[in-house]
């Protein structure tokens, strides 16, 4: 019985050689003239989704993914923009969620637009996400009643310290994220504050992740007695105004004071994070993928972020049967 002679589909030679697996298919190589190529084509749609997957987990380039699949640029940017990505499937059931939201784009220009993502902590996945010019409660009050319509038990939020979320979410466990916190307390305060008052709130700001409400709460009110007098001086401007000559401070206050009765939810409860740095994972690698792929459109930068988020991981997932 004869076996079929492989050849090089473009100079028709047969100094062809095996060259590794592409997406379950061998690939070869020609001697001859140096063409890659492989030996068969699978279904347009597989193709499609295989082209997308590189684009958006393996961050290839429209170039790479020209040499990888044998094709042309046209023809790869026709495939990418047809792929049809596919709606979410549900599993209801109960859930600690956290909800945060990231942007893209220059809001000093009016080119931002942003994504709101819900995620189900205990088993790593993406439950709702919206696409938005900005962050509002309705946007959230959205998620919320889409995943309870569905038949979702949220038994716990965890998000920054995006206003009016503790009383949409009111009636549910609410943990703000400790990591956010103490990263406005820098920001208002900076690494190195030039006052004795910053610097011991600082400290104490960094201790969030370390202590427990009782403790912490201790601290704050033995500061708030400590400084008082501090934290009341005024400046006077010549124009008549005064303001309170440690403003940065008292925001930091603020801050702490506003925050504090959800700052250590999670102790009630394990299962509830205390960050919401889960959904930020998806977000650095959401951005990094957008790095390379400059010039794309908005609207398949959309389709890229959708098709991430519905893998629910930063590395793609073989479906299950």
């Amino acid at each position: 019985m004869s076996t079929k002679t492989k050849k090089c589909p473009l100079c028709g030679a047969t100094k062809v050689v095996k060259r590794g697996i592409q997406n379950s298919l061998q690939t070869y190589w020609c001697r001859s003239c140096g063409k890659r190529f492989r030996s068969e084509r699978r279904k347009k749609y597989n193709v499609t989704k295989d082209i997308f997957n590189d684009l958006s987990f393996r961050k290839q380039t429209v170039r790479e993914l020209k040499d990888i699949y044998c094709l042309n640029s046209k023809t790869i940017s026709s495939y990418i923009h047809s792929y049809e990505v596919e709606e979410k499937t549900h599993k209801p059931r109960e859930i600690h969620l956290v909800v945060d939201a990231t942007y893209f784009g220059k809001r000093k220009e009016g080119t931002a637009w942003g994504v709101i993502l819900f995620r189900d902590y205990l088993q790593r996945e993406n439950l709702w996400w919206k696409f938005v010019k900005g962050e509002r409660v309705i946007d959230y009050m959205e998620g919320k009643g889409h995943l309870e319509g569905l038949g979702y038990t949220i038994k716990s939020v965890t998000a920054d310290g995006f206003l009016g979320l503790p009383k949409l979410f009111s009636g549910i466990p609410f943990q703000i994220c400790q990591f956010h916190t103490k990263k406005t307390c820098i920001k208002y305060l900076t690494n190195n504050p030039q006052t004795e008052a910053g610097q011991v709130l600082l400290a104490l700001a960094k201790t969030i992740p370390n202590t427990n409400y009782i403790t912490f709460k201790t601290r704050l009110q033995k500061y708030l007695i400590h400084y008082s007098q501090l934290l009341n001086e005024k400046t006077y401007h010549p124009s008549g105004d005064w303001s309170y000559t440690y403003d940065n401070i008292r925001s930091v206050i603020h801050t702490l004071s506003k925050y504090i009765d959800y700052l250590f939810t999670y102790e009630k409860d394990i299962k509830i994070p205390k960050t919401s740095n889960s959904c930020e994972g998806h977000f650095s690698h959401i951005k990094d993928v957008l790095r390379i792929h400059r010039g794309m459109s908005r609207s398949l930068k959309e389709k890229v972020i959708h098709h991430i988020f519905l893998n629910s991981s930063i590395v793609l997932r073989e479906k299950e049967n």
